[in-house]
């Protein structure tokens, strides 16, 4: 009240902009520095303002700071971090199939970081074959004349068909066309080559009249052979031998090609140093392929061979001279760094001693031995330990497994998700409501790291 006896009305100013405590782009970047590279942080933080403006129209209270803490690490994620294996599977397709060697680490390290002679004949100081050692170690391995790696099987399929069949029939047993994980069907890999599939036989039978009739009526170019790995059909079957498909094929005055998928080298398994393990028992192996007649085998170097990925292709040496004289050999080949860590891997089978090649190691564990470290690790959890079957996994071995014992934490597929999101993330299996780990696929120094993701979990 002025001295007049006037009332006097005092106004509050209150912020007519909500969003003036939003935090500056330029100190978000700062805060974060070093999570992410310059460009990718700059996006998140752009991204996560935009989202808390959002939020703010709609009434909320949005944390920018803990929105861009937790986006930055998503994305850092994708990257690609270490993750322990616990579910069993050997050769795990989502995360990476076959683990290097240290060996073929080291060889792979030293290739990056040098000059190597790819393809340099150090005697000479020429411009040489690449890949040449590789395929000096894997005709001693599987008696083949000669052999060639590109970058994966398919492509090696691809070059092989290329090379021999394009404009020309190929007969396929009715049963062998395959389609595997990520859209990698059969025919349709034929029709990029250039080649026409011909069907012949059955779903369950294809004898070699079938493939007779094929080349009488066609114009064929190659006949193929490919090993069904990620199946199996049993029951009523008969498919036409290795042996009687090379004979049709040479009568023909074309190549057999076998496709035989997974990597193993020889059906006996020299570098074990016994009997063959009972899960290779019906897996096709190359020497034996080589040895039954077949021209052309190709097969993967991140299976059971334990490598690199790439694609190999042993044979007869004019088969390969063709396949390697052909124009998409130079946009499929390997590079330096795939070919040392190859190197390595082949090497350790030629000394017969794959003890330091993760597959082979982990395969051969005995279930004794994991069922010791199940018994452990599940009295530091309180949980049990059930029977189990380990898997080869990569679409190999269809239908084989390895006796394990089996860490259970029943009731408990709820951390399923908090031991992914872990620092070190652990990839486990939810069945029936329950938990399950498989210390087959754990390194043994990884146990106590396992045992104390799970208690935080918990």
């Amino acid at each position: 009240m002025n001295r007049s006896g006037e009332t006097w009305h005092t106004c509050v100013v209150t912020s007519a902009n909500p969003y003036r405590d939003l935090p500056r782009v330029d100190d978000l970047v700062e805060e974060f520095s070093g999570a992410l590279p310059g460009p990718l942080l700059l996006d998140v933080v752009r991204i996560a303002l935009e989202s808390a403006r959002k939020e703010i129209g709609e009434g909320q209270d949005p944390d920018v700071h803990d929105e861009v803490a937790r986006m930055t690490r998503q994305l850092a994620r994708r990257a690609g971090v270490p993750v322990i294996n616990a579910t069993g599977v050997l050769l795990h397709t989502n995360l990476g199939r076959a683990r290097w060697s240290k060996r073929a680490v080291a060889a792979a390290g030293v290739a990056a970081s040098n000059a190597t002679n790819v393809e340099l004949d150090m005697e000479t100081g020429k411009r040489s074959r690449r890949g040449r050692y590789v395929a000096e170690l894997l005709g001693g391995l599987t008696g083949a004349e000669d052999a060639l790696a590109v970058n994966n099987n398919a492509a090696a399929l691809v070059l092989a068909l290329a090379a021999t069949s394009s404009g020309r029939a190929v007969p396929v047993a009715r049963g062998e066309l395959i389609e595997i994980g990520g859209s990698y069907r059969l025919p349709d890999v034929m029709a990029i080559s250039g080649c026409t599939l011909v069907e012949v036989g059955t779903t369950n039978r294809s004898r070699i009249g079938d493939f007779e009739t094929a080349a009488q009526i066609h114009r064929i170019g190659a006949v193929l052979k490919i090993h069904p790995s990620n199946y199996r059909i049993d029951g009523f079957t008969e498919q036409a031998s290795v042996a009687e498909l090379a004979e049709l094929a040479h009568r023909n005055n074309v190549p057999l090609i076998y496709d035989i998928g997974s990597g193993l080298l020889d059906a006996d398994t020299p570098w074990l140093g016994g009997t063959p393990p009972e899960w290779s028992r019906d897996e096709p192996a190359a020497r034996q392929a080589i040895e039954a007649g077949a021209d052309l085998v190709t097969f993967s170097g991140d299976k059971l061979l334990g490598g690199p990925q790439a694609g190999i292709i042993v044979g007869k040496k004019d088969a390969v001279a063709e396949l390697r004289s052909h124009s998409l050999t130079r946009a499929l080949r390997v590079d330096a760094v795939t070919l040392a860590a190859l190197n390595e891997t082949l090497t350790s089978y030629a000394d017969h001693d794959v003890s330091g090649i993760p597959f082979w190691a982990q395969v051969t564990i005995p279930p004794e031995a994991v069922g010791a470290r199940a018994a452990a690790v599940a009295e530091s959890l309180d949980a049990v330990v059930k029977s189990g079957l380990s898997r080869i996994g990569a679409g190999s071995v269809p239908g084989a497994g390895l006796p394990t014992s089996l860490v259970v934490l029943e009731g408990r597929d709820d951390l399923f998700e908090c031991l992914l999101a872990a620092d070190t993330p652990v990839l486990s299996r939810r069945e029936d409501g329950n938990l399950v780990m498989d210390l087959r696929t754990v390194d043994f120094e990884d146990d106590r790291i396992l045992i104390d993701i799970v208690m935080k979990c918990r």
